[in-house]
């Protein structure tokens, strides 16, 4: 089986949907804003997704010298062109590994125990699009519920 088309469409087809997300504020300010319990801004989330991948695989499996800032991820502040040359980004890297990487390496044991625990590349990769998903979930929340105000 030939794992890297499917991990590639829908990493791409939701690293999309995270970029036409952020497009969709219609209020740049409005991706900073935290309100009540929601303590990470869309702004925010969007640059910790892409630090994640970027970092997990750019960093570990590419091994392209990426160097990812986590506490900038929930911290920091920048404009929304920032954001979404960071999203372009994580797609290139994204498409750079599953273009290259050859299957057996879904097999071979993950170079870090994120988790806690080892874990094969192909299981942490599963992860890492489940980890998009929340969060794209959580922007998609975000967006509607401070552009309809």
């Amino acid at each position: 089986m030939d794992f890297s088309k499917d991990f590639s469409v829908l990493l791409l087809r939701d690293l999309n949907l995270l970029k036409q997300e952020i497009e969709a504020y219609k209020d740049e300010e409005k991706l900073w804003l935290k309100k009540g319990e929601i303590n990470n801004a869309a702004g925010n989330l969007a640059l910790h997704i892409c630090g994640n991948l970027r970092h997990f695989i750019g960093a570990v499996l590419l091994k392209d010298g990426y160097q990812r800032n986590r506490k900038f991820e929930f911290e920091g502040k920048v404009k929304k062109s920032k954001i979404l040359n960071e999203i372009a980004q994580a797609m290139e890297s994204v498409s750079i590994f599953f273009r290259d990487v050859e299957n057996h390496v879904y097999k071979d044991k993950y170079p870090l125990q994120v988790l806690g625990y080892e874990m094969t590349t192909f299981y942490f990769i599963v992860h890492l699009h489940g980890h998009l998903n929340y969060h794209l979930g959580q922007i998609n929340y975000h967006r509607r519920m401070l552009n309809s105000g």
